[in-house]
């Protein structure tokens, strides 16, 4: 066995006695010095321990091919009537998709770009196939002209109005002409207004009556309303309730879905039996007129990741538009790509990197507004976005796991005179190249080494200092006393 006396002799740290040490002042001052320091150092370690460290760099982007990005937009157009809204996306590679309607909610809205009902039109709006009737009969009108000053009298008067609001300059509002007359006609012959007084068909030029079509903010031609007797109006915000008739505009099919309406509306003494004319015909051609001229756009599409264009404007496939009228002014409530980030991914982005995502929204709260003047007519409003993607990276048992990505872009907006029906046109370009954050661990090792480091080095330094002033003190006493070398 080894003795004791040898197993002392591997001593590192020999031990002096301690009635052989003195104490001093200078070596008390340089302890408290050095304990401070140490804590000092030691929580500046720490700290630097606890912070995050990325790393930053320029790839080109990985995403695999056929991968989507997602827009996310709620936007507010005060002149734009809900009913003929489109939502409209192509791009580079041919794509081209019309009046997107499944991930899209239209609501109506007043000047206030205040919501004024429930959600408007979540569907399409059906195609019409038959425009009208192949001739023309040569005969009185049987439609009623209506006037603003008649307007009142008439949707009194009647049970229910149908009104044919066009513009004679329109192509469809000539096609629909033949038919809407010989259906009036027929009207009037089976359903007398001086006798039953039921139902009336009457008809706006909304070239001349410009205020009473605005009233009813019709936008496209022609535009076949119809109102009801004493629910025209709603009691609240005042706005105008009634429904917009969409079906075919064959001279039959008009017919077919008038007698429907008189169906619904009771007589003494009068039976009217319909044959294979159930209300759930009518119901699929007719749809809530909108009650403002403004619409709220949101919702979101689906895009390939190549550049290519959101557009909203007035679209139809059987209505005209007067494009000098057409005013596409919005107000972007939010326009962002990508996923929408959950609370605890915002708040890993910034702990990771602080200044990322200022620039994920960046046309929120942005107003651009053309004016009725006439040399702001027939505007166009174009955004041009550019967008570059970020991914956040964390490396954990040397592997490399995705955490999230967010897509930031920059955007320039300008208004450009057009011939054609105005738009508010988004064209965004992706960038080739990504961003990777990385995050990048701190070794747990490291930071006891340098505390180890830390302790040591201000203990040595100290010790250094302590005998360098204890000897000067000693020597400048040697010298006061006089003492020789």
């Amino acid at each position: 066995m080894i003795s004791t006396s040898k197993l002392k002799s591997v001593d590192f740290y020999r031990k002096i006695p301690r009635d052989l040490t003195e104490a001093s002042l200078s070596g008390a001052g340089l302890s408290i010095i050095a304990a401070l320091s140490m804590m000092f150092l030691f929580g500046m370690e720490l700290s630097d321990y606890m912070a995050v460290t990325t790393s930053t760099s320029v790839v080109v982007d990985r995403s695999p091919d056929g991968e989507f990005l997602r827009i996310d937009f709620n936007i507010s157009f005060p002149s734009l009537s809900c009913e003929f809204a489109s939502v409209d996306v192509s791009d580079i590679l041919g794509t081209n998709r019309l009046n997107i309607t499944k991930t899209v909610r239209k609501f109506s809205i007043d000047s206030n770009l205040k919501p004024t009902g429930s959600e408007y039109h979540p569907g399409p709006i059906p195609i019409v196939s038959k425009h009208g009737d192949d001739f023309e009969e040569e005969s009185v009108d049987g439609s009623v002209s209506i006037s603003a000053a008649t307007f009142d009298q008439y949707s009194h008067q009647y049970s229910i109005l149908v009104v044919n609001f066009y513009a004679p300059w329109c192509y469809w509002s000539n096609r629909l002409r033949p038919s809407w007359e010989r259906t009036a006609k027929i009207i009037r012959e089976r359903y007398d207004p001086e006798i039953d007084g039921r139902i009336l068909l009457g008809k706006v030029d909304c070239t001349e009556q410009i205020n009473l079509c605005r009233r009813h903010h019709i936008q496209g031609y022609p535009s076949i309303r119809i109102f009801r007797k004493g629910s025209d109006m709603r009691e609240d915000h005042g706005h105008h309730d009634h429904e917009s008739y969409y079906g075919e505009r064959d001279a039959d099919s008009l017919v077919a879905a008038m007698e429907t309406l008189v169906a619904s509306i009771p007589k003494v003494s009068h039976e009217l039996a319909l044959e294979n004319k159930s209300k759930v015909v009518t119901d699929s051609v007719k749809r809530p007129a909108p009650s403002t001229s403004g619409c709220r756009v949101e919702g979101f599409v689906r895009v390939k990741k190549v550049p290519g264009n959101l557009i909203i404007s007035a679209r139809s496939s059987a209505h005209s538009f007067d494009a000098s009228l057409m005013n596409v002014s919005h107000v972007i409530s939010h326009f962002s790509f990508g996923k929408k980030l959950s609370p605890k991914m915002h708040y890993e982005m910034k702990r990771l990197t602080p200044h990322l995502g200022e620039s994920h929204d960046r046309l929120a709260g942005q107003t651009y507004v053309v004016g009725h003047e006439d040399n702001k007519a027939n505007v166009t409003i174009e955004h041009y976005v550019q967008l570059v993607k970020t991914e956040i990276l964390t490396r954990k048992s040397s592997r490399e796991l995705k955490l999230f990505e967010e897509y930031e872009y920059t955007a320039h907006s300008s208004l450009v005179h057009s011939l054609d029906i105005p738009v508010a046109k988004f064209h965004f370009e992706p960038s080739p190249m990504q961003v990777l954050v990385a995050e990048i661990p701190k070794s747990f090792s490291h930071f006891i080494t340098n505390l180890c480091a830390i302790t040591g080095g201000i203990f040595t330094v100290a010790g250094i200092l302590d005998s360098i002033l204890h000897n000067t003190i000693r020597l400048v006493r040697k010298v006061e006393l006089g003492k020789q070398f």
